[in-house]
């Protein structure tokens, strides 16, 4: 097996952890309806469900926590935020908030009509959500190799430029009040976007007359992966690419509690003052002032160490090399999964792995369920539950191309021994993968059903 890059960290405090048994763990996923986000944290051996706002923060962070100033209006600690976001990013205007679904909240109530459409490479599932909750229509443009999950290329998470073009076309400026980007591409198997393709995706929207955001939640270890394999960035300090990328973009927002290594927090940023203005307006409305946007000052405080840390190059190697191992892992264990890896998580292919559950039946679900039966862990269904919906015209279902469960590594939480732990069982689910049965709702809300939806087996 490949040598990965050790961890650049020693492990000062420990949470214990433990295994209950199958007993147990049946009916605890019975008594949360087979929902994994239903079980108690307690009942969980190792947790993936995300990688948001799991990770372990840092001596310096927690440190910083300390010193936060937790003053209303004007303090300390958002002012060492706002510098760190200007060197960093180098937009004009930003507000904290309190996670990245909160700035998505923000930016589609301001700019999103009924009808409107907002073309990405893929959304996830709280910018999707959003959006149709405002009545717009959410629409990806990802390149075909996406779905196919065997395919190695080395942006796997680039927009379809063709596909954009003809997109704008066809649905007309007028019905298209933003676009965006999601760096890395979660939904598509948390694959990267190359330089090239932000640059052309940008020129596009600027062409047209339409703001450019991009999602910028895991935009450290996208700009690792541009390092690792874009030509002409392979000697380029990692914050010089970040700089570049967004030199590209109107606007981002982020969820901090992925690539700035905090457990809340977020921000939405912008060049154009007067939609700055707006925002500030709506921020006080939903999260706070906006020197702190429903954040305590020490939150702040480690936001700002945070987004510095999460940059450092032997971090970010440890964090990509800790993710292709366990990749590997479970490829040898006979598991199907999304290739290559991605930065943050590895996908399972369950349509893959179990053909003979019909999309309409759940097989991300049915995996998930069995990882958790099997092992005590915890993933999420990346598939038909999340990701399908009803046409709006002839209310049949509409189903996405991809059935997948994510692992979701925490950053700086987890060993090897883990990760070997997690190949052990999915080799024991390779083995009975003929027994697994799918899924049905007895209860699933309209929107972001994945989090609170209950099910049966079929």
């Amino acid at each position: 097996m490949k040598i990965y890059p050790p961890e650049p960290f020693r492990i000062k405090m420990v949470e214990p952890i433990h295994l209950i048994n199958k007993q147990e763990r049946e009916k605890a996923i019975l008594d949360a309806g087979y929902n994994l986000f239903g079980l108690r944290a307690e009942d969980v051996f190792i947790d993936m469900l995300t990688d948001s706002g799991t990770g372990s923060m840092s001596q310096a962070q927690w440190a910083g926590i300390m010193m936060g100033d937790e003053s209303y209006a004007g303090a300390r600690s958002y002012y060492h935020l706002a510098e760190v976001m200007s060197d960093i990013f180098g937009f004009e205007f930003f507000v904290p908030t309190h996670q990245g679904r909160a700035a998505e909240s923000i930016i589609t109530n301001l700019l999103i009509k009924p009808g409107d459409k907002i073309p990405s490479n893929m959304h996830f599932d709280t910018t999707d959500g959003n959006i149709r909750a405002r009545l717009g229509q959410p629409v990806n443009l990802v390149n075909d190799q996406a779905f196919d999950t065997q395919a190695i290329l080395p942006f796997k998470g680039n927009m379809d430029t063709n596909k954009l073009r003809q997109f704008i076309k066809e649905t007309g400026v007028e019905n298209i009040p933003f676009g965006t980007i999601t760096i890395t591409n979660n939904a598509g198997g948390g694959q990267p976007v190359s330089l090239q393709n932000i640059r052309e995706v940008s020129q596009i929207y600027r062409e047209n007359g339409i703001p450019f955001f991009i999602d910028a939640c895991r935009f450290a270890e996208n700009a690792f992966f541009i390092k690792q394999r874009e030509p002409g960035y392979e000697e380029k300090p990692i914050i010089e690419i970040v700089r570049e990328i967004f030199k590209l973009a109107d606007g981002a927002w982020m969820s901090a509690k992925k690539d700035a290594l905090v457990n809340i927090g977020g921000f939405l940023a912008v060049r154009d003052e007067a939609l700055f203005q707006k925002i500030s307006n709506e921020l006080i409305l939903r999260e706070g002032f906006v020197s702190y946007g429903g954040l305590a000052g020490r939150d702040l405080e480690a936001i700002a160490i945070g987004l510095r840390e999460g940059l450092e190059e032997d971090y970010l190697a440890y964090r990509l090399g800790q993710t292709a191992y366990l990749a590997e892992t479970l490829q040898e264990s006979g598991m199907p999964i999304l290739e290559p890896a991605g930065g943050h998580a590895v996908y399972l292919d369950a349509g893959s792995l179990l053909p003979h559950i019909p999309q309409a039946e759940f097989p991300g679900q049915a995996l998930a369920v069995a990882l958790y039966q099997y092992g005590g862990i915890r993933g999420v269904e990346i598939g038909s539950v999340m990701f399908a919906y009803p046409h709006p015209e002839t209310n049949q279902m509409i189903y996405p191309k991809l059935e997948l469960v994510r692992l979701a590594i925490p950053r700086r939480v987890y060993t090897q021994s883990h990760l070997d732990y997690i190949g052990e069982t999915a080799k024991e689910i390779v083995s009975i993968k003929e027994n697994l049965r799918g899924f049905k709702f007895t209860y699933a809300p309209k929107l972001l059903r994945q989090f609170t939806a209950r099910f049966e087996p079929v």
